[in-house]
């Protein structure tokens, strides 16, 4: 008995210890507590230097075509949004519609009263039909619905400012807003995550709303894009959120490929490079047409490969050069799949060829490689190798390759095809005769930029061709692989100094670059001449293909050549006419959102440097 007595009151002084522990520390309520509240000006609370006014919204338009809160929402105002629904009673409500529509309706037949008034009182006698009719025949529910509004700043003078920002966008809107004065408070505890919903004010903003008219307050409509894996983008200019998107996630997009289009000095090639920077880092390889001799620098400072073709050049690219990795295992038809991509590249030496002038080069590009053992039977292009006793099929060399001198020699001895001959004298014994050369370039890197700057203004669209074709063999390696193409200058390609082969290849590789992992990024300032060729079907294909839109300030006359092909509003052409600098707006799947580019302090240093060094070699 008094052992259990002393433990009783050994027990004792350990609780009443502990309590009186409890009482001296900080609890959670200490931790989140405002270290100050004043409550003595009825037009806003003061709460740890911040200064906070309510809006309760009380009144709509009868009927909304939109969501009525988007254009709130899409500002970058610091506000708190609460919204409450109550579910009433669905027969007391007919009961009540009953009643209210019998005695109307006796009054209208029966009343004197002047025209205004019968108005009013058909109003809501029809009103109150239609509303029994939905909750009787379409199973429709009624609530009460309350929206309140809180805002916050750091002074009177810019939360006034704000309140009436938000005063003129709400009424705008057709929506009726009054300021919370003495009642503050409740408004402010009404848009904490309560779920208190104040007494005192609820008499004030309480509307009645069907279920379908619900779906007009819906509140997550913000152009808002947050990818678990995608890279960062920049903010949205609206609300400040974080945009991130995963181009190659091909449950969310139909393809990787994107868009970039915008006027010299908007931004799309700084927001390229920042692209290509950020998807080295997670290792995925890239391949860049460089016709500007913009990403030098770039490719320099992450360690990348450079390819410069051009007079004062050492390395070579063969044009008639057939690559293992052209076609995918199972498939066959080197010869003739190569054929196809050269009658392309021969258009644009010879001009648009017809069909007799179509057969008779196929006839003399056949008889060039024919020369070099090679046929439409692909075991041509292998050759045994002995190794010890057994023989080994190994696929043929650049070496084995015919070159353009051997397909000049065929042309000239037939009088059809002379004047074939005489165009490539430049391409074999004048100015470019660097085409005429077996290759001996290594694309073995993560990135690769292909600068064709030395080619001249007019030969541009000939090294552009030659590495897009080289860069989606690249591309059709593995499957496994991401990867992606930087098309700059695209127009040269699509538009109507090419002809429709080689617009119909870049087409290609846009439709169907997905199946390889890849994505395709076209980029350009000249809206109007990537819709130049075969009224514009190529450049709204390429553009159709493309998940991710990136438009930045364009020119009227561009906006107005975009908007024929684009699914743009009234309020996005004034927006793109007048975004800043760095300032773009994105079409990701089905959002469109206003972006604005933003980097770190490393990549801004990494970017200018390249950019400056860049100038310079310009």
């Amino acid at each position: 008995m008094l052992t259990k007595k002393i433990k009783s009151i050994f027990s004792k002084k350990i609780e009443n210890s502990k309590d009186n522990f409890f009482e001296g520390s900080i609890n959670e309520k200490d931790r989140i507590a405002p270290a100050y509240i004043n409550m003595q000006n009825p037009k806003f609370l003061e709460i740890d230097n911040l200064y906070y006014g309510g809006l309760l919204v009380i009144d709509y338009y009868r009927e909304q075509t939109d969501i009525i809160l988007k254009s709130l929402i899409e500002t970058n105002i610091n506000m708190n949004i609460s919204i409450f629904y109550e579910k009433q009673d669905p027969f007391k409500t007919i009961k009540d519609l009953t009643y209210h529509i019998g005695n109307v309706g006796v009054e209208l037949k029966e009343s004197n009263k002047n025209r205004e008034d019968i108005d009013i009182a058909a109003f809501t006698y029809n009103d109150a039909k239609y509303i029994r009719k939905q909750i009787q025949v379409n199973n429709e529910d009624i609530y009460f619905l309350y929206i309140y509004i809180s805002l916050y700043a750091e002074n009177i003078k810019e939360l006034e400012y704000y309140l009436n920002k938000i005063e003129g966008i709400a009424q705008s809107k057709g929506i009726q807003t009054r300021r919370a004065n003495f009642r503050q408070e409740e408004t402010f505890l009404s848009c904490l995550p309560l779920m208190e919903n104040n007494s005192s004010i609820k008499e004030t903003s309480k509307r009645n709303v069907l279920t379908s008219g619900l779906l007009a307050t819906y509140p997550f409509i913000s152009s808002t894009i947050f990818d678990q894996d995608g890279i960062f983008i920049g903010t949205n200019i609206y609300n400040n959120s974080l945009v991130f998107i995963d181009r190659y996630n091909s449950i969310k997009y139909k393809n990787a490929n994107i868009c970039i289009f915008g006027t010299s000095g908007a931004g799309k090639s700084f927001y390229t490079k920042l692209l290509i920077l950020r998807y080295k880092l997670l290792g995925i390889k890239q391949y860049i047409i460089d016709p500007e001799r913009e990403y030098n620098n770039l490719c320099d400072n992450l360690k990348g490969t450079q390819i410069k073709i051009g007079p004062n050049s050492n390395t070579y690219i063969n044009i008639l050069e057939i690559r293992k990795e052209s076609l995918e295992e199972g498939e066959s038809g080197y010869l003739a799949t190569k054929i196809g991509k050269l009658i392309g590249f021969f258009n644009l030496i010879f001009g648009e060829l017809n069909e007799e002038e179509k057969a008779l080069l196929e006839e003399k590009l056949i008889e060039t490689y024919k020369n070099k053992s090679i046929n439409f039977d692909d075991k041509s292009l292998y050759k045994e190798i002995k190794k010890g006793k057994s023989l080994k099929r190994k696929f043929k060399e650049p070496s084995d390759m015919p070159i353009l001198e051997d397909l000049y020699n065929i042309l000239g001895k037939d009088e059809r095809t002379k004047k074939f001959q005489i165009k490539l004298i430049p391409f074999v014994k004048g100015s470019m005769k660097f085409f005429n050369n077996i290759s001996n370039i290594k694309l073995d890197n993560e990135l690769i930029v292909a600068d064709i700057y030395d080619l001249g203004e007019e030969n541009l669209k000939y090294g552009m061709f030659l590495f897009a074709e080289i860069f989606w063999d690249k591309i059709k390696e593995n499957r496994n692989e991401k990867k992606s193409i930087y098309l700059d200058e695209i127009w040269r390609l699509i538009g109507v100094t090419s002809n429709k082969e080689v617009a119909s290849f870049i087409y290609k590789i846009f439709k169907t670059i997905r199946k390889y992992g890849g994505s395709g990024v076209a980029i350009t300032q000249d809206i109007s001449d990537i819709f130049s060729l075969d009224n514009g079907t190529y450049g709204k294909s390429i553009l159709n293909n493309s998940s991710i839109k990136t438009f930045f300030a364009l020119e009227e006359e561009n906006i107005k050549i975009l908007s024929e092909f684009t699914n743009l509003s009234e309020k996005e052409k004034v927006e793109i006419k007048s975004l800043k600098r760095g300032e773009c707006l994105m079409f990701v799947g089905e959002d469109h959102i206003l972006t604005k580019v933003e980097c770190s302090e490393l990549e801004q240093e990494i970017l200018e440097v390249s950019n400056e060094k860049s100038n310079i070699g310009n």
